[in-house]
């Protein structure tokens, strides 16, 4: 399967402490790699690899769950390789 890779930018109310962890466990659970490039309590950047379905799949996730932050609005970009 192909792999992508793309920067999600998380917005919204993001300050709890448990939404960092809570990426990294939903990521591994999908089998996708990720690197944390930027975080506060409004915006969240990851740089995440794997097969494209599953990126959508952590997109979905990242909306859905946990209950203590509020998402606004997930952007997502091609990172360059390189």
């Amino acid at each position: 399967m192909p792999t992508a890779r793309e920067r999600m930018t998380i917005r919204g109310s993001l300050g709890a402490d448990s939404f960092l962890p809570w990426i990294a466990r939903h990521a591994a659970r999908l089998g996708l790699t990720g690197e944390v490039r930027h975080a506060d309590a409004a915006r969240v950047d990851i740089d995440i690899a794997g097969p494209a379905d599953l990126i959508d799949a952590m997109e979905m996730g990242c909306l859905l769950g946990p209950i203590d932050v509020w998402i606004e609005t997930i952007d997502r970009a091609p990172v360059p390789s390189g």
